[in-house]
């Protein structure tokens, strides 16, 4: 079970943000969402994280039913706590209220068998800087192409 599970992803993070600081938090589940993410079966691709009363929550995450789950199955795109230090929550605040920053989650992950999620202090892109970075991208792949080539 845990050697099928890497990392979830959320692949349009850097695609439409430019990613600053990152931080590491707990996620609060109940049991059926951690096997359900065990199995891979979670999307963190639309998701965000707002700051409520002093508490950090993701939302529009989806983590699917777990396939054994019974009649206390968790609803999919519920709303989930994110664990983080007090001082962590404040530095996240004052980001946040100085303005043009956003909490994106970028990964959820396994780390000594507790289930993590990284979250990103991020600034939106405009559209000529999408389109700078994917001019980017296709120079690197072309490079290296022609580096394998050459061996």
């Amino acid at each position: 079970m845990d050697d099928r599970f890497r990392e979830i992803r959320n692949p349009k993070a850097s695609h439409n943000y430019f990613i600053g600081e990152r931080f590491e938090a707990g996620l609060a589940l109940v049991g059926t969402e951690v096997k359900a993410i065990r199995d891979g079966n979670a999307q963190i691709t639309e998701s965000f994280c707002r700051i409520e009363k002093g508490q950090v929550w993701l939302y529009n995450a989806h983590i699917g039913e777990y396939k054994f789950g019974n009649f206390q199955n968790h609803p999919p795109r519920r709303k989930r706590k994110l664990l983080l230090h007090r001082r962590e929550i404040h530095k996240l605040i004052g980001a946040i209220d100085a303005g043009g920053k956003t909490l994106v989650p970028l990964r959820i992950y396994l780390k000594h068998g507790l289930i993590k999620i990284e979250i990103a202090l991020c600034t939106g892109k405009k559209l000529h800087d999408k389109r700078e970075t994917l001019k980017r991208k296709v120079v690197m792949r072309e490079a290296e192409r022609e580096m394998r080539r050459g061996r």
